[in-house]
């Protein structure tokens, strides 16, 4: 039987890499929600890249460039990482570079570890789920938390997409971090935002003026769109 385990921060994914497993990277908040949004509204691929020069010099080449560090848009960039921001027909059919303070990071980390990273939000957990029970391969969810810590609205992703995946029978779990956020998921689900209420980086993005993007990525099951990385560039899983 395939197994589950969940990475909780990224200094710690070295301990879970194992090649021939699927890694799921999560940045609910907001990265992977604002990739999942891009592509259900017609992005070609993006390129998660670690540094700002990165996706300034991808963006001299043509690519439309986004960029947030701590919350905010980078200064001369189109985009951020709000879903918003890729709901629009200016990005349809365009490659997108994107650098974030915490999920392009993580995205790249894994592609460093593992042959296989797939894109997971509350958007396509559904979708995700449904593709992993046919894969026959053992799953590593990875939370790209907020500069290398624990945070809770990744972690509670971890625990739907966990939960989800063991009832299936399909998949068993010896890793104590799925199972307890598995356990924390259930006790959250019934109003996930009230549950997040008081978590660090809900208040950050509050602070911002950005709770409409938190309600946003809140939402479960509004698409089965599944962003691969593939030779560098997320693409749309065919």
């Amino acid at each position: 039987m395939n197994k589950v385990e969940v990475c909780f921060s990224p200094p710690l994914f070295d301990l879970f890499a194992k090649k021939e497993s699927i890694v799921v990277v999560v940045d609910v908040f907001r990265a992977t929600s604002a990739m999942v949004t891009a592509f259900q509204h017609g992005a070609k691929s993006f390129i998660p890249v670690s540094t700002i020069k990165e996706a300034k010099e991808l963006s001299e080449q043509g690519f439309l460039a986004g960029g947030e560090r701590n919350g905010e848009v980078v200064k001369g960039f189109e985009f951020g990482n709000s879903p918003f921001s890729y709901m629009n027909d200016n990005i349809r059919g365009r490659d997108i570079a994107l650098t974030t303070t915490n999920g392009t990071r993580a995205i790249n980390i894994a592609a460093k570890g593992v042959d296989t990273v797939l894109i997971g939000s509350f958007l396509n957990l559904q979708a995700l789920a449904d593709y992993l029970k046919t894969q026959e391969r053992d799953v590593i969810i990875f939370c790209a938390g907020w500069k290398d810590r624990f945070n809770m609205e990744d972690s509670l992703f971890a625990g739907a997409l966990t939960m989800l995946l063991l009832t299936s029978g399909k998949f068993e779990s010896e890793c104590d971090s799925a199972n307890a956020s598995s356990l924390v998921y259930r006790t959250a689900r019934k109003n996930l935002k009230r549950f997040l209420a008081n978590c660090s980086h809900r208040k950050r993005l509050g602070h911002l003026n950005l709770e409409k993007d938190v309600e946003y990525c809140l939402q479960t099951d509004t698409t089965d769109v599944i962003p691969v990385l593939k030779d560098g560039r997320l693409v749309l899983l065919k």
